[in-house]
């Protein structure tokens, strides 16, 4: 990458002004005395860098996250270290299992002190080896004139291969120093590995000849949208999708499906490709046998083998991987004829399982989606109505659907959305989430109205963790313990710190509702009182359709 200017600056403005050369243009963070040089550039660097601080620090980490999970960007966060850092953890473990470019930037105790146990303020032992073990690179600087190098290394690291997260910490006597500091300009990241030919080739024969073969998206086929739908539409085969890389082909679409319609067409599937996708839940649940061969395409090398062994594994990019594989069907494709009748009919089965199993719920999806914008984004949470909307709530746009996956992180919704809405302040956010999940950050409604970020979010409310109340008492002879609550009244918390507060207790309530808080331009938070839900597993997460294979 270019050099730049040769200057004379503490740690806390090389690391600055290295992010201002990355592009960074958002910065959610708490200052604290470990932070303060870093801090102070970031005041004297003017508008070059967006400052959103929080009520917590969890919260900082998780509006990184949604920044950086609904753009494909890289979303920095800032917090002291120690109590700092830790508190940031269950955002950074989400933003690692989800393959979310984040940037951890923490403090440090006096250098001379680390890994003596002095008990200096905030220390804590291994502080960097916890970072790399949520992110794919971490580094301390040790120098300020070490910054920009780290920094761009951090940032390569971040735009190269399989997104993940990357941390960085500075001692606090580093951040003061001033040295000599030789800047740099934007740093690119390595190119993709080439796809094989012969994998191409081979994978192109056994597709262009399965009779049912079906495309399985996750995450990392996110840039490769244009792709995957020309290869549907040649094979006439379905594209599903569960949690993450939903939207890559839009959900109305005939050969786009979520997972409960995905597993009434795994009993007959003979081919199953994967892109970007790990494939787990399906092979793991859905059951394996040996009349269903699995091709699968990943950027990284340690996933083609993690579940269980492909026919054909191919490492590359999944846009271009799955572009040869396109243009290399056109010779061994056999004749297909188009699968929209059948396919709209296996919709139609899907959304007869989502109506008869959890209809309460989906009567309140319906209700969200008439009203979010057909370009609006969604943040879903653990949460009963959460949990069918992984299933019951249409996409239509990669990346509008932004979840924590399977790290599961109860109460990071609220916050995430957060982050969403900062990332796309011209677009409508909708955030779900329940009484319980929403208290983790609930203090941020204070971040939304101080910063006029203007999310409209749901609760709703049924005064317990609903899912753990109803396993105790059908599964563990009513042993209800540790699972029900008192709440506040939400408007009037919501009015309390300045949002608009609403209340909605049917779905053509929240239609209303809904319309209001979007007009409103303004924080806004709907209460749902709600009762019990059917139990929603067996819709999100369907039973095992094929025979286990070890």
């Amino acid at each position: 990458m270019a050099r730049g200017a040769t200057e004379k600056l503490t740690g806390g403005e090389a690391l600055v002004r290295s992010l201002i050369a990355e592009g960074i243009q958002t910065v959610f963070g708490l200052p604290g005395i470990q932070l303060d040089p870093m801090f102070n550039a970031l005041h004297d660097a003017g508008n070059a860098i967006s400052v959103i601080n929080a009520r917590h620090e969890q919260g900082t980490a998780y509006m990184a996250y949604g920044y950086a999970q609904s753009t494909g960007e890289i979303g920095a966060y800032a917090v002291v270290p120690g109590p700092g850092l830790l508190n940031t953890t269950a955002a950074l473990s989400t933003a690692f299992s989800n393959n979310s470019r984040v940037l951890a930037l923490t403090g440090q105790i006096p250098s001379g002190s680390i890994g003596r146990g002095h008990g200096m303020l905030h220390e804590i032992p291994h502080q960097l080896e916890v970072m790399k073990g949520l992110t794919k690179y971490a580094a301390r600087i040790e120098h300020p004139s070490q910054a920009p190098s780290i920094v761009s290394e951090a940032f390569r690291q971040l735009r190269s291969g399989r997104p993940r997260p990357a941390g960085l910490e500075m001692a606090m006597d580093v951040m003061w120093k001033k040295a000599m500091v030789e800047l740099r300009g934007k740093t690119p990241g390595d190119a993709p590995p080439a796809p094989d030919p012969d994998a191409i080739e081979k994978a192109a024969k056994l597709i262009g000849n399965a009779k049912q073969p079906m495309i399985f998206v996750g995450g990392g086929a996110y840039d490769a949208c244009e792709e995957v739908k020309a290869l549907a539409e040649m094979l006439q085969a379905p594209v599903v999708a569960y949690q993450n890389g939903r939207g890559i082909l839009d959900e109305r679409h005939y050969l786009s499906h979520t997972a409960t319609a995905g597993a009434i067409l795994w009993r007959t599937c003979d081919v199953a490709i994967a892109i970007g996708s790990r494939l787990q839940g399906e092979r793991m649940t859905w059951g394996m046998d040996d009349n269903i061969k699995v091709v699968h395409i990943d950027i990284d090398p340690t996933e083609i083998n993690r579940v269980m062994k492909p026919e054909i594994g191919i490492v590359a990019d999944a846009a271009e991987a799955t572009g040869l594989l396109v243009n290399a069907l056109s010779k061994h494709n056999i004749k297909r004829s188009s699968r929209e009748e059948e396919m709209l009919g296996v919709k139609g089965q899907a959304a007869e399982i989502m109506e008869t199993k959890a209809g309460p719920q989906m009567g309140w999806i319906r209700a969200m989606r008439d009203v979010l914008p057909e370009d609006g984004l969604f943040v879903d949470e653990f949460t009963q109505v959460g949990y069918v909307s992984r299933v019951g709530f249409p996409i239509y746009k990669p990346r509008y659907n932004v979840t924590p996956g399977y790290q599961g992180t109860l109460g990071y919704g609220y916050a995430t959305a957060l982050g969403v809405k900062v990332a796309h302040p011209e677009k409508s956010v909708l955030s779900i989430n329940g009484d319980g999940g929403f208290m983790f950050t609930m203090s941020e409604i204070a971040t939304a109205v101080h910063h006029g970020i203007n999310l409209v979010a749901i609760v709703f409310a049924d005064g317990a963790y609903g899912n753990v109340l109803r396993m105790q008492r059908d599964l563990h002879g009513n042993r209800v313990i540790g699972s029900q609550f008192t709440n506040p009244d939400f408007v009037k918390l919501a009015e309390s710190f300045g949002a608009l507060g609403l209340r909605a207790e049917t779905p053509d309530i929240l239609k209303g509702a809904l319309e209001t808080g979007f007009a409103a331009n303004r924080p806004t938070i709907i209460e749902v009182p709600v009762g019990v839900f059917p139990e929603p597993f067996d819709v999100i997460r369907p039973p095992p359709t094929r025979g286990l294979k070890g």
